[in-house]
């Protein structure tokens, strides 16, 4: 295995390390959706914590997260991948 293939493999497993679940999301929605435990778990700790005073926003945020969580889950996957490949010197397109 040659260098390039290594630090490709090593950035592949980083990413996996840190990929984010919808499956995983959903649940904590079910769970903890009130208080905004799918927006800890998706590194939206902001939103988080405004839900958890806030009881979802009444209940109206924890309804609209049901049709948000899957795009969520995606862009913060894009996301840290992104940024993995980019420590690692690839440009991920």
């Amino acid at each position: 295995m040659n260098d390039l293939q290594y630090r490709i493999q090593r950035a592949e497993f980083a990413y996996e390390s840190v990929k984010k679940d919808a499956p995983t999301a959903y649940l904590l929605w079910v769970l903890t959706g009130i208080i905004g435990g799918h927006r800890f778990y998706l590194g939206d700790t902001g939103r988080s914590i405004a839900m958890l005073f806030t009881l979802g926003g009444l209940g109206l945020w924890t309804l609209a997260d049901v049709f948000l969580i899957a795009r969520r889950v995606e862009a913060v996957n894009r996301a840290r991948r992104a940024e993995i490949m980019a420590g690692y010197g690839f440009v991920d397109g």
